[in-house]
């Protein structure tokens, strides 16, 4: 049987939800290493999760002879840097959202993917679960008519600021887009087949000058309109979801993020209303599966670095609309 092997970068808190718990439900698949800043770290982490080897850089992570894949949940302002030298090493890479700061950095993240004739994907596992599948079901049958309103949320309470820098650190890519808001935005651009694009949007920062909230408008092609919204809000609670309007009814999902956590879709016509659920495996499990098929039989992905470079580039928009600067750009 064979096994695609994995090295991962960082210790990071999400690693084990998107990583270490789908390799260990799966026999085809296995972390074989991995590094963090601080060795001691990574030693604790390989412990906990039964990794065989730590390595003493991210260097030798990626430069490995016997992986075939590179995890990067790094700052954002790393991943960049890091997919692009371990694709230039020959690995696949999973990188996390956001993809990087910017859309210049997704186009040389993508170019590299080319260039290396590797697998290249943005860990967006939400669009590999038989949830979204159903969305785009319910959407493309034409029972909401034509569609007129797409709102995303993705609202969560504030976090403290010792050990979460990364969410909250301008420096290093923090703030609720790049780590709540990408989500929303990935919805509103994979649930019709059209490209949104941003007509406006407001940012309302943190102490430390990222964006606590950033939320916008947008407009498809068809004339529809878009709603996005990521706010680490004070004293807030989880908000996740994702509303269709049409000219003939409405679809309602709840935490179409990580459904096994608990979701639903609602679908309201001229029929009435009726609520369903779809399958409770993980996403990431999902995600994990399309990962080793892309790299094994070469499958299109959903979500590769072509389509990061648009995902960035509506991010892009979004700042700039909001009077900002994107992360990594002079202008």
């Amino acid at each position: 049987m064979a096994t695609l092997k994995f090295g991962t970068l960082g210790a990071a808190r999400i690693t084990p939800r998107v990583l270490v718990e789908p390799v260990a439900a799966d026999p085809e698949a296995e972390i074989s290493v991995v590094a963090a800043r601080d060795r001691k770290r990574a030693e604790a982490f390989a412990t906990q999760h039964g990794i065989g080897r730590v390595a003493d850089s991210y260097e030798a992570v990626v430069e490995d002879p016997e992986i075939d894949a590179v995890y990067v949940p790094l700052p954002v302002t790393l991943h960049c840097e890091w997919t692009v030298k371990a694709l230039e090493a020959g690995k696949h890479v999973l990188t996390e959202k956001a993809f990087s700061a910017n859309a210049v950095e997704a186009r040389r993240m993508a170019d590299a993917a080319r260039a290396a004739d590797r697998v290249c994907m943005e860990a967006f596992h939400y669009r590999y679960h038989p949830v979204w599948a159903r969305l785009l079901e319910i959407v493309g049958s034409g029972a909401l008519g034509r569609i007129e309103r797409v709102e995303g949320v993705f609202e969560g309470t504030d976090l403290p600021d010792e050990g979460w820098e990364t969410y909250k650190n301008p420096e290093i890519g923090g703030g609720s887009m790049m780590h709540l808001g990408c989500y929303p935005v990935s919805w509103l651009r994979h649930i019709l087949p059209e490209e949104p694009e941003v007509t406006g949007a407001e940012f309302e920062p943190n102490r430390f000058g990222a964006d606590a909230r950033l939320e916008g408008e947008a407009r498809y092609p068809s004339g529809a309109t878009g709603h996005f919204r990521g706010w680490l809000r004070p004293g807030g609670e989880f908000d996740m979801h994702l509303t269709v309007t049409g000219t003939d009814g409405r679809l309602h999902a709840n935490n179409p993020l990580v459904p096994q956590n608990g979701h639903g879709i609602e679908l309201t016509t001229s029929e009435g209303t009726r609520t369903e659920q779809a399958d409770m495996r993980p996403s990431y499990c999902y995600q994990l599966d399309v990962f080793k098929d892309a790299v094994w039989n070469g499958t299109p992905l959903l979500t590769d670095a072509e389509d990061a470079v648009k995902q960035m580039a509506f991010i892009d928009a979004a700042f700039r609309a909001a009077g900002r600067v994107p992360y990594g750009l002079d202008d």
